[in-house]
């Protein structure tokens, strides 16, 4: 089972709620995010037996809030690497312009290869 959250940044941390179920939760950080919306989830299936672990959360949020999130990822090398104009780049991260859903699914499938050859190196010990 996934469950779909949507993930919004409030003015003390993070909130997140489900449009499918009547889940709402609040977090200081992601961790404490992720943590508040399993505990919710599995108070809410608790008559169904269901035990909701991260691996159920389908997280959702948009560009701003990933970058957010993500504080790590420099909007600079990211649009190098996308070969984005940087400025249009950081227009869409601070929410002055809204991305197409092609601009969108370009820069998530960046996001996402550099993830996946990040996950893939390994430190000689």
């Amino acid at each position: 089972m996934k469950v779909e959250m949507i993930i919004e940044k409030t003015k003390t941390g993070f909130s997140a709620y489900s449009e499918k179920f009547p889940v709402y939760t609040i977090g200081t950080s992601l961790e404490e995010l992720k943590s508040n919306m399993i505990e919710a989830l599995t108070l809410y299936f608790e008559d169904k037996d269901i035990l909701v672990t991260e691996e159920d959360l389908k997280i959702k949020l948009d560009l701003q809030q990933f970058i957010d999130f993500y504080k790590v990822i420099n909007v600079k090398a990211l649009s190098e690497r996308l070969g984005m104009n940087q400025s249009l780049l950081a227009q869409y991260v601070k929410g002055i312009k809204k991305s197409s859903p092609a601009q969108t699914k370009r820069i998530l499938n960046g996001i996402q290869q550099v993830g996946k050859e990040l996950s893939a190196i390994r430190f000689i010990l």
